[in-house]
């Protein structure tokens, strides 16, 4: 029986794809300021995150994640671009897609929901109100609900 991320016996694993280092710094502290069991794990564009989900040099080692916060403006290779390759990988498919940003564009929006992500979340502009939302992101994903994991 899969149960949810909280009830595994492991921290969860959290793959943060962001560009942004005040963004990085902020998602890691908000996370510490919960007190939450995440192994965060961080790539800084597109490009990392196939081969960091892929297992591809230098991540060979890396550990599947139970979770992904994307953001959608990145270099190389940007949100959009990541979303459609992991929803087009038939071993990718089915790992749940956060998309964080600091867009509230419609067009954003509806175009990430379209290719199929599982929440979007825009980024609150202070500490406080960043740390509340991860929270409450946290509790529902982990606690709540029951995510599949290819190993179990």
């Amino acid at each position: 029986m899969i149960q949810p991320l909280s009830m595994r016996g492991r921290e969860a694993v959290v793959l943060l794809v962001e560009d942004n280092e005040d963004h990085v710094f902020l998602t890691r502290a908000s996370f510490e300021e919960a007190r939450l069991q995440i192994n965060m794990q961080h790539v800084d564009d597109g490009v990392k995150c196939m081969a960091f989900l892929r297992k591809q040099p230098p991540y060979e080692n890396a550990p599947t994640p139970d979770l992904i916060l994307l953001d959608i403006h990145m270099p190389r290779m940007d949100g959009y671009e990541v979303l459609d390759a992991i929803v087009r990988d038939e071993a990718l498919r089915r790992l749940p897609v956060i998309v964080l940003t600091t867009s509230a564009e419609a067009v954003d929006i509806n175009r990430m929901y379209d290719l199929r992500c599982s929440s979007y979340i825009t980024k609150p502009l202070d500490f406080e109100s960043f740390t509340a939302a991860l929270t409450q992101l946290a509790g529902y994903w982990l606690n709540l609900v029951v995510v599949p994991h290819g190993n179990e």
